[in-house]
C-alpha cells in the first residue's frame, strides 16, 4: 500500500512543471548609484544593508554610476569602493557615471571591474537575470538613435531579444525634481535612449546622479503619463555619497521623493511582473515599495 502511494506521488511529480517543483525561487537585483566616498560613511552603511538582503549565489548587484569619488581613480576604487561594495564585486554589474570619467578614459573603473565592465567590448552591455533582460547603458557617451554605436546596439539588442520583461540602468536621469546642476547637465541623448526603450516595451529605467531617491509614474519619452506601456523611472542616487537637499521644484508625475537617508533598491524579477522595495540604512525611516506587470 505504501509502495503504491509513493509510486503515485512520483508519477504526479513527473507531470508537474519543473518551475513548480523548484518552487520558483525569486530572483533579486539590488543596488544604487553615487556610492563610495572615503569622506562619507554611507557606502559602508549601504554595503551592510545589501549583505542582509541578497543571496550571493543567486542574486546580482548593480551600480548606477559614480562608483568612486571624487575622481574615479584607481586609488579611489581601491581605498573607497573596495572596502565597502567591493565585497560584492564578483556579482556586480556596474555602470559608468560622470565622476568615473574624471579620471581619463575611466581608467580606474575599467581597471577595478575588469572584464565585467565591458563584457561585450563596449562600455554598455546586456545580461540575463532570471527571465529578464537587463541593459547597462552609458549616458556619458553618444546615445543618438540610429546614429551612434550605442544607439544602434541598443536597437539591435532589443530587436533580437525574446524576453518579455526588460529594464535599463544608466547614470543621468531624463526626469528629476530639481533645478540644480545635476538635472541641467543631463545629456540630450538620454531622450533618444528612452525612445528606443519605449518602442520595445521596456518596463523600468534606473538612474543615479541626483543624490536622492525618486520614483515616477509610467511615462512616455515626452514625459506624458502612459499607464499602459509607459516606462517607470527610478532615481536611486543613495548609495553612500553625501545626499542632496530637497529639490526646488517637483517634476511632473513624481510619485515619491526622499533625500533623508542612504539606501538601496531591490527588485524581485518575476516571469511577467516585478516588485520593488527601497530599504534605508540603519537609522533611516523612509521606505518605498510596489509591484507592476510587464508591458508586453
Amino acid at each position: 500500500m505504501r509502495r503504491g502511494y509513493l509510486l503515485l506521488c512520483f508519477g504526479i511529480l513527473l507531470l508537474l512543471p519543473q518551475a513548480l517543483i523548484a518552487g520558483e525561487t525569486p530572483v533579486y537585483l539590488i543596488g544604487a548609484g553615487d556610492i563610495a566616498a572615503c569622506s562619507s560613511p554611507g557606502d559602508e552603511a549601504t554595503a551592510r544593508l545589501i549583505e542582509g538582503l541578497i543571496d550571493l549565489k543567486r542574486d546580482a548587484v548593480f551600480t548606477a554610476g559614480d562608483n568612486a569619488y571624487p575622481e574615479g581613480s584607481p586609488e579611489d576604487f581601491e581605498k573607497c569602493y573596495g572596502p565597502s561594495w567591493g565585497r560584492f564585486k564578483t556579482i556586480t554589474r556596474p555602470a559608468l557615471g560622470n565622476h568615473d570619467y574624471a579620471t581619463r578614459g575611466a581608467e580606474g573603473y575599467y581597471q577595478y571591474f575588469g572584464e565585467a565592465a565591458r563584457p561585450e567590448g563596449f562600455s554598455f552591455y546586456a545580461f540575463e537575470h532570471g527571465e529578464w533582460l537587463i541593459l547597462i547603458l552609458n549616458s556619458s557617451i553618444d546615445g543618438r538613435m540610429g546614429e551612434s554605436i550605442q544607439g544602434k546596439w541598443l536597437q539591435e539588442t532589443l530587436e533580437a531579444s525574446p524576453h518579455r520583461c526588460a529594464m535599463a540602468i544608466w547614470h543621468h536621469p531624463l526626469h528629476a525634481s530639481t533645478t540644480t546642476q545635476p538635472y541641467r547637465d543631463r545629456p540630450r541623448d538620454v531622450g533618444d535612449l528612452w525612445r528606443v526603450l519605449y518602442q520595445y516595451g521596456v518596463e523600468v529605467v534606473i538612474n543615479g546622479h541626483v543624490h536622492a531617491y525618486e520614483r515616477f509614474a509610467p511615462q512616455n519619452p515626452d514625459g506624458e503619463l502612459d499607464p499602459k506601456r509607459g516606462i517607470r523611472q527610478f532615481i536611486v542616487g543613495t548609495g553612500g555619497a553625501p545626499l542632496n537637499k530637497p529639490p526646488e521644484k517637483r517634476a511632473a508625475h513624481r510619485e515619491v521623493f526622499d533625500s533623508s537617508t542612504w539606501g538601496v533598491i531591490r527588485f524581485e524579477l518575476r516571469p511577467d511582473s516585478y516588485a520593488w522595495e527601497f530599504f534605508p540604512v540603519e537609522g533611516g525611516t523612509f521606505h518605498d515599495s510596489g509591484e507592476a506587470k510587464c508591458v508586453k
